[in-house]
């Protein structure tokens, strides 16, 4: 591939880049004028491409996804440059201001907690993720707070590691299907990455653990899972 002259606004605002992955992806568009998911996931370690290219937005660099086909012959996602406004770009991080904003947002709704285990923490240990994945849904609807969720750092990798192994992820590409997953709306879903799953995540904080505990010892005594048991119980409720 032809390598790109790009503006000097855009190669300046490159350089003042100082993060390693997001330095990672603009090095690699610099040098070959684009980069695949697949090259982010098998040459630099990131299980997570769209976050990688996140990372670059989020300092104020423009990227554009595209669709390429990949060495197995299936479409997978690339990214490049995007093109520059007629105002230039500024030296500074694009989206800060923004991210706390919706950060502030969900955080006056939903409290300070994760959204997939609602676990109450510190808001510097939440972090914001688009609750249909940017492989997805691209930068449809990227300003508004309603098209994100906050999680804790398990509960982020979990969602990933589950999203990516999903078919919807793979080859299907629906918003649809990820608006009705618990991934997406965990407080409204109808299955689990296309699995007719439910799931019910229980948190004991405090002066609670002792409830825990307490369980905890009667599975052990009754020769079950913790889960198990809890649903033992549940059931006889019902």
């Amino acid at each position: 591939m032809m390598k790109k002259k790009y503006p000097r606004a855009l190669l300046d605002l490159c350089a003042s880049v100082q993060g390693k992955r997001p330095k990672t992806v603009i090095d690699h568009i610099l040098k070959y004028g684009q980069v695949t998911t697949d090259e982010l996931k098998n040459l630099y370690g990131y299980n997570h491409p769209p976050r990688a290219a996140r990372d670059v937005r989020e300092k104020g660099v423009p990227l554009e996804t595209f669709r390429v086909t990949g060495s197995d012959g299936r479409k997978i996602a690339a990214y490049r440059f995007g093109e520059i406004a007629q105002t230039g770009l500024r030296r500074m991080d694009g989206r800060t201001g923004l991210s706390k904003k919706i950060r502030d947002e969900l955080i006056s709704v939903y409290g300070s907690r994760c959204f997939i285990y609602l676990e109450t923490m510190d808001k510097a240990e939440l972090q914001i993720d688009h609750r249909v994945p940017y492989e997805i849904s691209g930068d449809a609807g990227e300003t508004h707070a309603e098209n994100f969720m906050l999680l804790c750092a398990s509960a982020n990798r979990a969602k990933s590691w589950s999203c990516e192994h999903c078919e919807n992820w793979q080859q299907i590409k629906s918003t649809e299907i990820c608006r009705s997953c618990y991934w997406a709306f965990p407080e409204n879903y109808r299955h689990v990455a296309m699995r007719q799953i439910r799931r019910l995540d229980l948190i004991w904080q405090g002066a609670e653990t002792e409830r825990y505990e307490l369980l905890r010892k009667k599975a052990n005594l009754k020769g079950q899972d913790l889960p198990d048991f809890v649903k033992m119980l549940l059931a006889r409720t019902l």
